[in-house]
Formats: structure tokens, C-alpha cells, sequence
């Protein structure tokens, strides 16, 4: 066993607090993940986790080790690859995008990166929730609006404009708003990142300044897929990136309203991890999908290569 394979062993068990989760993330048994932090504990001479019956945490020594141990297999890394060329990028990939990017714009052009790079290997998760990208191992992760955490390096990409959208049912049923104060005859399809939550209203920019307009809604979602279904079945007004409905826009089964009363562009950004070098394989796959972005959803980007 090398230390190389220790220190990876260990980084996954500090990071996901738990020998369980890490053992899947790494195809090892538990006994095997629980050995190699034996074996690196003997090795350093200090212990490096306290375990106890719900958690395993980092000592002090531990989380000392875990900054040098991370910076070291990231040069590993860049010596591996010191005198490759792009195609021989190797090793894999574990990335999260919101749903609908995922399901419209990554998933089904996906393949043109993964022929460019045939010895990586990607994990994708899609949800719109916030993941917490350093416990769930993540190399990076595309968010959409704020980021909400400064211990990640962004990397924005753009924005992207929103719309005010109604189904053609809806607004027989209820009108059409022109004013806000035409928002209190109408309902609001409450879009909350976790159900429980409350839904801040309506939001709009006024004066370069962000107002939310308390609405009624009986149907609450936590996700951008129910969110426009919820719209098109007639339960309300929703708030959406023009990209996301610009066909139903097109062929009337969604009808913009209130243009005057919009939110503020949603920032869209890639999040990776505080490192001193990083990977040149989350290097080419941010590339990429910055590129694919910008092509197809109209983003406009400086070129800030991580």
C-alpha cells in the first residue's frame, strides 16, 4: 500500500466526516478505509481523527495534515500530467449542475468532452440544491444566483436575464397584471431551495434596488423542473431565466408579463475548492462548460481561466 493511497484514503474520511460514505466514494470496504487511517496515524506518529458513535472529526494534527496532504496530490497531479497533452487527460470527474442545464444543455452534449478526453471518467449530479461541494467531494459545481459561501473560489461566467411568465389558462382565469398593485387579484408559484421555508414573494428591481412583494400560492416546489410545470398547469406566475422558457415563449404555451417589474440577472457561476494548484482535468471540464454555456444560453463571460 503507498502513502500516496493513505493520504488519499484519509482526505476522504476528514472530508466526509464518516468511514462509511468514504469506503463508497472509494470502492474500498469500511474494514480496508479504517486500516490505511490506522496505517497513516502509525506512520505520522499522532492521531489524526476522534471518532465517536455519529461522527468522525478531525484533530488539530489531522487538520494540519489535511491542507499538506491535499496540496501534495494536487502536484502529484500536475506531475502526472507535466508532459501530457489535452487528450491525455486522465482520472475522473465528479461535477454538480442545476437540473434543467443539466437535463437540456450538459447531459445530451456531454459526449463531444468525453471523446476529446477518452480517459476520464464523470460523475454528474444534477439538483437544485446547494451542495456542500468540499463534504460531498465534488471537483466543481455550476450555481445559479448567489453563492453564499467564502471559503469557494468562483469563476463567473455571466448572467443570465429573467422573465415574468403565465400560462395562457392562467391569465384567462385571473387577467393579465399590468401594475403590482394588480398582483394582489393573483398567485405566485412559491419556489423555495428547501420546502419549510418560506417564499420571499415577488421580486423585482426598482432603482437598482431588489423589492419582494408578498404573494398568495398554493403550490410550493424545490425544484426548477416542478417550478415551470407548476406555471404551464396554471397555478401561478413564475420567475425564471429567459433561456430556461424562451421556446414555450415562442409557441404561446407561456406568456411573458409585468416586462417593466423584472428581477435582477442571476449570476451564474462555476465553485471549486480553495487549491493551490488545481487539477488540470477540472481546469478543461470548467472550460468546457463555460463554452457551452456561453453558446447555448447567450452568456457573455470574461476569460478568467481558473
Amino acid at each position: 500500500m503507498s502513502k500516496l493511497d493513505l493520504f488519499r484514503t484519509f482526505i476522504r474520511v476528514t472530508e466526509l466526516a464518516s468511514f462509511t460514505q468514504a469506503s463508497a466514494q472509494l470502492g474500498l470496504p469500511r474494514s480496508t478505509v479504517s486500516e490505511h487511517v490506522r496505517q497513516l496515524e502509525e506512520l505520522v506518529g499522532t492521531r489524526l481523527l476522534q471518532r465517536t458513535t455519529r461522527r468522525v472529526q478531525a484533530t488539530q494534527d489531522g487538520l494540519a495534515l489535511y491542507e499538506r496532504c491535499r496540496d501534495l496530490l494536487d502536484d502529484v497531479d500536475e506531475v502526472e500530467g507535466l508532459f501530457r497533452d489535452d487528450q491525455a487527460l486522465s482520472g475522473r470527474l465528479r461535477i454538480d449542475l442545476p437540473i434543467a442545464i443539466a437535463r437540456k444543455l450538459v447531459m445530451p452534449r456531454l459526449g463531444e468532452f468525453l471523446d476529446r478526453h477518452p480517459q476520464l471518467e464523470v460523475e454528474v449530479s444534477s439538483s437544485d440544491r446547494r451542495v456542500d461541494l468540499v463534504r460531498e467531494g465534488f471537483d466543481c459545481v455550476l450555481r445559479v444566483g448567489a453563492i453564499g459561501d467564502d471559503a469557494l473560489i468562483a469563476r463567473r461566467l455571466g448572467s443570465l436575464p429573467l422573465v415574468n411568465c403565465a400560462s395562457p389558462a392562467y391569465l384567462q382565469r385571473y387577467g393579465t397584471p399590468h401594475t403590482l398593485a394588480d398582483l394582489d387579484a393573483h398567485r405566485l408559484v412559491h419556489y423555495v431551495p428547501t420546502l419549510g421555508t418560506r417564499c420571499s414573494g415577488f421580486e423585482y428591481e426598482q432603482d437598482g434596488k431588489t423589492h419582494f412583494r408578498p404573494m398568495p400560492g398554493r403550490v410550493t416546489v424545490n425544484n426548477s423542473d416542478s417550478y415551470k410545470s407548476a406555471c404551464l398547469g396554471g397555478f401561478g406566475l413564475i420567475q425564471v431565466p429567459l433561456a430556461g422558457v424562451r421556446q414555450e415563449l415562442a409557441d404561446g404555451t407561456l406568456c411573458a408579463v409585468l416586462e417593466d417589474f423584472l428581477p435582477a440577472p442571476m449570476v451564474v457561476s462555476l465553485l471549486y475548492a480553495q487549491r493551490r494548484n488545481l487539477p488540470r482535468r477540472v481546469r478543461a471540464v470548467m472550460d468546457w462548460l463555460s463554452d457551452l454555456l456561453e453558446r447555448e444560453m447567450g452568456l457573455s463571460h470574461s476569460r478568467e481561466k481558473a
